[in-house]
């Protein structure tokens, strides 16, 4: 009898561990800060509202890929925030708050992480030194997320531009610059 007991708790034990790597492990922002500072990695931060249908398409389809899962579970600091969420965000000596505007309500982090271009969803990347190096808004598909992700995660935002570098990876041209058209 204890033999199967142990048996069916060793066998829900490997099938939760199993399902936990089948997600994102998503933090608070306010973690993903902590964690950055002891182990840089860019922050991956998903602005989203519960209304958003093509947030929760994402949250469906792009976020439940298992290279995605396993490249921001691995290599990232993913973030959900709530741009309309209510609770306050402490990040130092500043508190960010909700600030309800009416039809314009909004959390002050997601006007922060967003540089104020408040359209869902839209994905932050930011620094372990809190710099954000690209907001990129709209759904992005596995393959158009995996682009942005690669990136990042090869380093190569500190040398090339991210259109450079997804016309290498699509196998096009690099469009020129506005510089080289003046």
């Amino acid at each position: 009898m204890k033999k199967g007991i142990y048996l069916l708790l060793a066998g829900l034990l490997v099938w939760t561990s199993a399902q936990a790597q089948d997600q994102i492990k998503w933090y608070s922002i306010e973690e993903a800060i902590q964690m950055a500072g002891k182990e840089p990695r860019v922050m991956v931060i998903d602005v989203y509202t519960d209304w958003c249908g093509w947030c929760k398409r994402m949250d469906a389809t792009t976020f439940k890929d298992p290279s995605i899962v396993s490249l921001m579970n691995e290599k990232f600091y993913p973030v959900k925030l709530n741009a309309e969420g209510k609770e306050d965000i402490v990040i130092g000596d500043h508190t960010y708050k909700f600030v309800d505007n009416g039809s314009r309500a909004t959390h002050e982090m997601a006007a922060v992480v967003t540089q104020g271009r408040l359209s869902y969803p839209t994905i932050s990347y930011i620094d372990g030194r809190g710099r954000i190096l690209q907001i990129a808004p709209g759904y992005k598909t596995v393959d158009q997320l995996k682009i942005h992700l690669d990136y990042f995660n090869e380093g190569a935002y500190t040398s090339e531009d991210f259109e450079t570098f997804k016309a290498a990876r699509e196998g096009q041209p690099a469009a020129p610059s506005v510089i080289q058209n003046l």
